[in-house]
């Protein structure tokens, strides 16, 4: 049942709300004064408060921006006798989900009261959904090498500069780009990646900046690309050593002039987006070979980030294995396997050539095929090498 807090010091308002409310089977709570009605959100958990603003010992606004600075904060519903649009404004500035005027409307007092709850769960419906992926993306590891790249994201994370990941395949560029993403100031704006070696060339210019309707045939409709998309956070453009050259300058473009436009349209578009990107490929080479632009790749690589290989860095081997059995075991919805330290450390003796992803699937096989205590003979029988 969700919990109101009522703050004003017209007894007969607070009554009249509270019984309203109550029918609506909600668990509702008073407080005559602002400075009680602060003591009480500090020690209890409220979902929503519908506040009074001229009040004694504290107003409403100042409970509000109080309330603000709490690490468990309630979605506030401003009310007042006084209210104008300046008022208005500023609580809304502050945080207020809305500013009801005194006497409320009934029905605009309901559904704004459910409006307000229901972005109340879906602020922590999304609280939860960022730290399940955020331990999805968990990077884990504590050799040299991996330190060395969770330093430099460290410090370039914080700043704009374009950052150039390098790294064979599986070694987790991706993971890279999401934590930079996650420890910048974009981290609430949207994180777009985009696998320019999955995108045919005849649509990769499309993908990426979007298409007006009829600029081809089969383009029916008006499209925003994946810059646009991007738009105040970050885009990261895996593999972009396999992007084609008109598309390289169209990007080139972009990071040049902050603008993109879409494919069929004459209009240029303000962009404001962060730019990560990613190959497996040696770019030096590719530009000698005439197939990358040597003044996108200067424009790019700002900061350099090398991925070692999971040959590099085996003393984190059996950190990765604990995890992956962990989430193999919460997506099965069984419990978690052990694994004998025999087996670890044959699996320790392994090349990796597919890197930390050929070392999730393998664990998979060996949590599906091998027995309830993994055995060095499991992955004698199961494992690849």
């Amino acid at each position: 049942m969700p919990k109101i807090l009522i703050i004003d010091d017209e007894k007969v308002i607070r009554s009249t709300l509270k019984e309203i409310l109550e029918y609506e089977k909600y668990e509702i709570f008073e407080a005559q004064d602002g400075e009680k009605g602060f003591d009480m959100i500090k020690n209890e958990e409220f979902d929503l408060v519908l506040c009074d603003i001229k009040m004694p010992k504290m107003d409403g606004i100042e409970v509000l921006t109080k309330a603000g600075e709490l690490a468990r904060q309630p979605q506030f519903i401003m009310i007042s006798a006084h209210g104008s649009i300046e008022t208005a404004v500023e609580a809304t500035k502050k945080g207020a989900f809305d500013f009801i005027p005194k006497p409320p409307d009934l029905n605009r007092l309901l559904l704004t009261v459910r409006n307000a709850l229901d972005k109340k769960n879906l602020v922590q419906e999304t609280k939860v959904l960022k730290k399940k992926l955020s331990k999805k993306l968990d990077m884990v590891g504590n050799s040299e090498a991996i330190n060395m790249v969770k330093d430099t994201i460290e410090k370039v994370a914080p700043t704009d500069a374009r950052v150039l990941i390098t790294g064979p395949n599986g070694t987790g560029k991706e993971l890279v780009a999401h934590w930079v993403h996650e420890k910048s100031n974009r981290a609430a704006a949207p994180f777009i990646a985009v696998n320019c070696a999955a995108i045919p060339s005849e649509l990769i210019e499309s993908e990426l900046f979007g298409h007006e309707k009829g600029a081809f045939t089969s383009a029916m409709k008006q499209r925003q690309g994946k810059f646009e998309q991007a738009n105040g956070g970050t885009i990261f453009l895996d593999e972009i050593g396999d992007m084609s050259l008109s598309a390289q300058a169209k990007v080139l473009r972009a990071l040049q002039e902050h603008k993109v436009s879409r494919v069929g349209g004459d209009k240029d578009i303000k962009i404001d987006v962060r730019v990560l990107a990613a190959t497996n490929k040696d770019l030096k080479k590719e530009i000698a070979e005439g197939n990358f632009r040597e003044d996108l790749y200067h424009r790019i690589s700002v900061i350099l980030i090398q991925v070692p290989p999971l040959r590099d860095r085996k003393e984190d081997i059996p950190l990765l294995v604990d995890k992956f059995l962990g989430d193999i075991a919460a997506e099965y919805g069984t419990a978690k396997k052990e694994i004998d330290p025999q087996a670890i450390n044959k699996l320790q003796d392994f090349p990796w050539t597919g890197n930390i992803r050929e070392l999730r699937n393998v664990i998979e096989r060996l949590v599906i095929l091998g027995g309830k205590n993994i055995s060095a003979d499991d992955i004698k029988k199961y494992a690849d090498y």
